[in-house]
């Protein structure tokens, strides 16, 4: 294989993975906007997703587009639950705290598949078959489109309900200020739960889209997590264009590392990259000045 056909073939991969941090970074984003905290339980959710999805399609033989919805309902319960038991209750607590409830999440959510599911490796079908594509002297996969096509759709319907639905103006009007919002008649207790289940489907979908190519296991979740609050503190926290932009950057700049420098390196990029940013623009690329205070914590 050519250098240039090397290139084409890592710029490829790094998009795919890419889209996947995207995503997740986009439900770190729903509930920052809505509460202010940093959702260290969103990689759970990812997890959740390839694995529940496994679980419908081999334990009870749903076939795939009805096991594909059902899993993302049954996560996006998970995470409605999980806001209900944990950050319902509180009175006004400290952010610190909420995010310290969110890391015992993780912990619960990773144990409880554990138990559940087992130590096991698990994979899904092709959604369209595995013969790969040529492309520039590359390869691609077609799971690779269903992942780009799919980040798409999510992100104009995110578009669309953000921007000409008053549930979505609602919700950004308590990104906003959430005590003016309260003020003109907005539940915010009703918008917080709606983040966390809005959260939760959309790393369910990213976890049922890339288990047929990367796997999934019970610990799978924590580095993406990473990755993807990586990819929101880089595209600017609260900023769904920006977290999108910043996930297909961490993917590349992760598939070239691997590819021309060392494998073993790949995991630490996304880190690299995190530390580098809270250093030079704690508002990330499309950020603004309020999301520096991410250096109190």
């Amino acid at each position: 294989m050519s250098l240039f056909s090397q290139i084409v073939q890592f710029l490829l991969t790094g998009i795919t993975i890419g889209t996947i941090y995207g995503m997740v970074a986009l439900g770190f984003n729903i509930i920052y906007n809505a509460t202010g905290i940093i959702n260290f339980a969103q990689g759970e959710f990812v997890m959740l997703g390839g694995i529940v999805m496994v679980w419908l399609t081999t334990a009870f033989k749903i076939p795939l587009l009805p096991g594909f919805f059902l899993a993302i309902a049954l996560v996006t319960v998970i995470g409605a639950l999980f806001e209900r038991l944990a950050i319902y209750p509180l009175k006004n607590p400290p952010v610190l705290i909420l995010i310290m409830i969110t890391l015992a999440g993780s912990i619960i959510l990773k144990g409880g598949a554990m138990l559940f599911w087992g130590k096991d490796i698990y994979t899904l079908p092709h959604f369209s078959g595995e013969e790969p594509l040529l492309f520039l002297g590359a390869t691609i996969l077609p799971q690779t489109l269903w992942i780009i096509g799919i980040l798409c759709v999510v992100v104009t319907i995110l578009a669309l309900f953000f921007n000409f639905t008053m549930v979505g103006k609602a919700m950004r009007a308590c990104a906003v200020n959430p005590v003016a919002a309260s003020l003109v008649g907005i539940n915010v207790k009703k918008i917080v739960l709606l983040s966390f289940a809005l959260s939760a489907a959309l790393g369910a979908i990213a976890g049922i889209i890339i288990t047929p190519i990367a796997l999934m296991e019970y610990d799978r979740g924590a580095i993406l997590a990473l990755k993807g609050f990586a990819a929101a503190v880089l595209g600017g926290l609260g900023n769904g264009v920006g977290a999108v932009v910043a996930g297909l950057i961490i993917g590349i700049l992760e598939s070239l590392g691997a590819g021309f420098i060392s494998s073993g390196y790949k995991d630490a990029i996304a880190l690299i990259v995190l530390l580098l940013v809270l250093f030079i623009k704690p508002s990330g690329i499309f950020g603004v000045s309020e999301a520096s205070k991410l250096k109190e914590f």
